[in-house]
């Protein structure tokens, strides 16, 4: 595979601002890095689940959220590197099928938190196709903000499982770091969906 797909032209942080905007009661949780730092730069919120860890799992944390609040809409927020780990976790995400559920990859092409290595997906793997193989109903590449749009009204109307590939830009913006306080994450999260802290 050669250098087919490395990213696209659209600034990560528009892209998330423009997801997150007017969400009213969306549960968001965040791939490791820089996905958490551009949902921090969005705005810190109750209904954020910011992974720090457990690179991979962002898509199966969802799934869980998703099969548990399914009067609410869940959106992923991650990166192509994030989502090569846990490429499995799709063909599980399609067969349990959530209408609630949305992963949005931001895909720059690269590996952004170990020195912006060139990944598989900026080595041409399309990660929206390989979501339609596994038998998510609805994926799209997007690389305009129409597209985004799109994607946005999707999630808001719990409109079935979704898949997006986000082309943005192979950069790294200034680090907005979310809490890192992993207990304080878990119990202001699960404050905001009216559980006790444990």
């Amino acid at each position: 595979m050669g250098e087919v797909n490395a990213g696209g032209a659209l600034d990560r942080r528009a892209v998330v601002a423009r997801l997150l905007a007017d969400r009213a009661d969306l549960l968001v949780v965040t791939g490791l890095g820089s996905p958490s730092y551009d949902v921090m730069a969005a705005g810190d919120h109750d209904g954020n689940y910011y992974l720090w860890a457990a690179m991979g799992s962002a898509a199966t944390v969802g799934l869980g959220l998703a099969k548990a609040q399914p009067g609410r809409p869940v959106l992923v927020v991650t990166g192509d590197g994030e989502m090569l780990m846990g490429l499995g976790a799709l063909a599980t995400l399609a067969v349990q099928n959530p209408p609630n559920l949305s992963i949005a990859v931001l895909d720059n092409g690269h590996y952004g938190e170990t020195g912006m290595q060139l990944s598989h997906a900026g080595r041409g793997l399309a990660l929206d196709r390989v979501a339609a193989a596994c038998g998510f109903g609805w994926t799209a590449a997007i690389d305009d903000m129409a597209g985004v749009d799109a994607l946005r009204a999707r999630v808001a109307a719990r409109a079935g499982l979704s898949f997006a590939r986000i082309g943005v830009r192979a950069e790294n913006p200034p680090r907005v770091l979310p809490p890192r306080d992993g207990v304080h994450v878990k119990n202001r999260f699960r404050a905001a969906l009216g559980f006790q802290p444990i």
